[in-house]
């Protein structure tokens, strides 16, 4: 059997849109991973379709490229703090990291998310300055801010004694001269080649592995990815899987190996210490289990998951509509899915209610439950979703704490006054403001997590869609008290059937509409926003009485305004505590809890009361 080439392990870490998984797409092309004929989508790494349309990572992804006899293994992670936790159990597999940040946005809150994880482990960064071509970039200005950011992160010596390249991922080259613009990204091989350091691990020793990511194959069941810790493993050799405690959960034999070529999973007949595989023939073992050869009692540490945030309660779906558009409907069916996310999603975790008909689901943001919400309704399911809420703790003195973010926004100069006015009508403190150049100023604030739920549409169209926004889960303190929520009440429809265009006509006046005509209502659904801060119940379905007298005038064509549609994650932002999201495979809709005006109203005094 022929030696095995020499190894290099990295993780490519990057901002959401600072240009990672293209800047892959270029390694893929200039290693020769792929053929010169061969037809290769954009951004190949994002493979699922949520991930395509988002123009986000979401997943955490192994894939591997060979340079001048040397196999360097990338791991692809997500950029966005909310999926966090793939990252977290990614970084156990690598030796190095690649910081890619953009010339001009610099160093951004996720970034340091991610970077203060593999700085802690101790790995040695690589730093890349993107889109070196930017007109308005700022790329010595930006090497500061990552050096600074480096050192407030406790990055010992070595580490900040990193080397950097000026890239534009692209165009496909990178270069150590601040003002090139044309080349290969041949430099930034040699460097990974050259610094970071190959896996130093013992082969033999019996063979040890930790499982860090899980999926599903129909053919071979559950697969497990990670990096080879020690010795070498063949096809059916028997192995077990221990917990983090070190008890055995089951025995079994390695049915299948494979390693990552390029875009694809191959068979391999054996592993050795080093190799990131992945690895079947468990049926139980999980994320964070250690599988080893049956003489190895100590099981593997994984890193600790920082806990989740926030919560949704799931529910099966129980308005007039239900079972129409889905054919998943039942809570048994939507308890298994969720048991299953779970399992390969660790950032997650799911409590079953009492009745038994709904499930409260944690997560690390609304981003995050949001992407499992949608890939359900993919699937066919149908749900009840109902507002977002923190999960609180207790300090040590019995005080109340909660969730702290720190929000980062680049807005035009213009719209600054009113963002910080109401940030601050949310709890929220400014740490600092500064001007970003071009007529920007990015502001930094620590606020309350609860205050920002349902922010994000109304910061939109504060700042005319030209303001960014990104948080970071940044502590647990004091609770900030009662925080004003939506200040507009709905209009509630008060019966079921179609909407009609001549009553819609007629309710313009009250709101902003959110159904078009001949859409199916059902009562107790939201069709609107009211201008004022009461709920109103209205008729949507109420058609013009006809006689055999004509006027002048009165038979003018209808003309309405398009209903405001809502996105997934604007119609969880966008509920109140008493409503509820309808989300199934065809449709969104808003509706409250309680269907039933009296059942409303008594619901409504029990609360009051208490």
């Amino acid at each position: 059997m022929s030696a095995p080439l020499p190894l290099r392990n990295i993780a490519i870490i990057a901002h959401v849109d600072h240009g990672k998984t293209t800047l892959v797409d270029q390694l893929f092309r200039q290693s020769g991973t792929f053929r010169d004929n061969q037809r290769v989508e954009e951004r190949a790494m994002d493979s699922n379709d949520l991930e395509k349309e988002r123009g986000i990572t979401i997943l955490a992804k192994p894939t591997s490229i060979e340079w001048e006899g040397l196999r360097i293994n990338i791991v692809d992670t997500p950029g966005h703090a909310d999926f966090g936790a793939e990252v977290e159990r990614i970084l156990s597999m690598v030796d190095g990291v690649v910081l890619l940040v953009d010339s001009s946005e610099g160093a951004m809150p996720q970034t340091k998310f991610v970077t203060g994880k593999a700085l802690g482990l101790g790995l040695k960064p690589i730093v890349v300055v993107n889109k070196i071509d930017r007109p308005d970039g700022r790329a010595d200005e930006v090497l500061n801010e990552v050096f600074d950011l480096f050192v407030s992160l406790d990055a010992n010596d070595e580490q900040l004694d990193f080397p950097v390249l000026y890239a534009s991922g692209r165009n496909g080259y990178a270069s150590d001269d601040i003002n090139a613009r044309e080349g290969t990204l041949d430099p930034l091989f040699q460097l990974i080649r050259d610094h970071v350091p190959a896996p130093s691990l013992d082969v033999e020793a019996p063979f040890s592995f930790l499982a860090t990511l899980l999926d599903r194959d129909n053919f071979m069941g559950r697969v497990l990815t990670g990096r080879v810790q020690s010795g070498v493993l063949k096809i059916n050799d028997p192995i077990r899987a221990m917990d983090r405690d070190g008890k055995v959960i089951e025995t079994g034999r390695a049915s299948k190996l494979m390693t990552f070529r390029g875009l694809e999973r191959v068979p391999v007949e054996e592993a050795r210490a080093g190799d990131i595989i992945a690895l079947a023939g468990l049926e139980k073992a999980t994320v964070a289990h250690t599988i080893a050869d049956p003489q190895v009692t100590e099981p593997i540490q994984a890193q600790p998951i920082d806990p989740p945030t926030l919560a949704m309660r799931f529910a099966v779906n129980d308005s007039p509509l239900a079972g129409r558009e889905g054919d998943k409907v039942t809570s048994r069916l939507i308890r298994d899915r969720l048991m299953r996310e779970a399992e390969t999603n660790v950032a997650i975790r799911v409590t079953e209610s009492e009745d038994r008909d709904s499930f409260e689901v944690a997560g690390r943001g609304e981003l995050q439950l949001g992407v499992v919400i949608e890939t359900m309704r993919r699937e066919g399911f149908e749900l009840g979703i109902s507002r977002p809420r923190v999960l609180f703790k207790t300090d040590e003195a019995g005080g109340r704490t909660e969730p702290y973010e720190t929000v980062v926004i680049d807005v035009d100069d213009e719209h600054s006054g009113t963002v910080v006015e109401k940030m601050q009508r949310r709890k929220a403190e400014l740490t600092d403001m500064r001007p970003s150049g071009v007529g920007k100023t990015r502001i930094t604030f620590s606020a309350p997590s609860r205050g920002l739920i349902g922010y994000h549409g109304e910061f939109l169209s504060d700042t005319r869609g030209t303001g960014i926004m990104n948080r970071l889960f940044e502590k647990y303190g004091p609770h900030k008290g009662a925080i004003e929520g939506r200040l507009n009440g709905v209009l509630i429809s008060n019966g079921t059937g179609e909407a009609n265009a001549y009553a819609l006509n007629n309710l313009e006046d009250r709101g902003i509409l959110f159904v078009a005509p001949q859409e199916k209502l059902y009562e107790g659904m939201v069709i609107g926003e009211n201008a004022k801060p009461d709920d109103l119940e209205v008729n949507p379905m109420k058609a013009k009485q006809l006689t055999n007298i004509r006027s002048s005038g009165k038979d003018d064509a209808i003309r309405l305004t398009p209903p405001k549609v809502m996105t997934l994650e604007q119609a969880i932002a966008y509920i109140d505590d008493d409503e509820m999201v309808e989300v199934t495979p065809q449709s969104i809709r808003l509706r409250k809890v309680h269907l039933d005006p009296h059942e409303r109203k008594r619901a409504s005094r029990k609360k009051d009361a208490a």
